[in-house]
């Protein structure tokens, strides 16, 4: 485990912000730490916000509820309680997740009881996106089954994607945003 700095990597921006700088923050949302980041590099945030943008909305084959169950286990499986926080903490109730649920994501596993057969297939796949990088073919009906070939495709990317933020929170030592807890905390 690396050491962690009591001091983010690359320090988030401080208001006030320039012009670009703010456009770029509001294409991100709320001026969170990690967009603050993203924010030094005003096209780098711009870029992030396009893929954040199809992945938050109707347009992805994906229900708020597997987006969720998807982005939660990998943040908690890569140790990233900065994200982790983020998304428990806007998102948990939006996505039907009850206090049970929320510490399976964290400490459990798909064959926890608080799960149905949907929610099991979609953290079934992402444990084994997590640890092989693929998926069994069992593991992929299953999946297909649950969500469909396009729900399928997008949770493979959303999956790959969050394991991309959790290394850069983690690796930006990234403190957890106020009022927000990790996936280990009481």
């Amino acid at each position: 485990m690396p050491l962690k700095s009591k001091q983010p990597r690359i320090a988030p921006l401080e208001p006030p912000f320039d012009a670009e700088t703010a456009e770029a923050l509001d294409r991100l949302g709320p001026p969170i730490g990690l967009f603050r980041v993203w924010a030094r590099r005003p096209a780098l945030a711009k870029g992030v916000a396009g893929w954040g943008r199809y992945y938050f909305s109707r347009d992805s084959a994906l229900t708020v509820r597997q987006r969720e169950l998807v982005i939660d286990r990998t943040t908690a499986l890569c140790g990233a309680g900065y994200e982790w926080g983020v998304h428990i903490d806007v998102y948990a109730a939006k996505a039907g997740l009850d206090d049970t649920q929320v510490r399976s994501l964290a400490t459990g596993g798909p064959a926890d009881a608080c799960w149905d057969a949907g929610d099991r297939a979609v953290l079934k796949a992402v444990d084994e996106l997590h640890a092989t990088a693929d998926l069994a073919d069992g593991t992929w009906a299953d999946l297909v089954g649950a969500i469909g070939d396009e729900g399928a495709l997008d949770l493979l990317l959303v999956c790959g994607w969050y394991h991309a933020i959790s290394f850069t929170v983690r690796a930006l030592r990234l403190p957890l945003e106020p009022g927000t807890t990790g996936p280990n905390s009481p």
